[in-house]
């Protein structure tokens, strides 16, 4: 099963494997985005992502990295 946009904590873990050089905080929503729906493991609607959604996303890889 994979990855849906309300895995927020999963999709961070992911994504910090995937960009470890990447400060969370210095991307964008339109990145974060796109970095997310090429995620080999992402596999949901791309249309519904939102911003509160990339918003807990983006806080989950923040956490995940402290």
């Amino acid at each position: 099963m994979g990855l849906k946009w309300t895995d927020s904590l999963n999709i961070a873990i992911e994504l910090d494997e995937a960009h470890p050089d990447v400060d969370p905080l210095s991307i964008n929503f339109v990145e974060l985005r796109n970095w997310v729906l090429k995620l080999p493991e992402f596999d949901d609607d791309p249309g519904h992502s939102g911003e509160r959604i990339l918003e807990a996303i983006q806080q989950a890889w923040i956490d995940e990295r402290e």
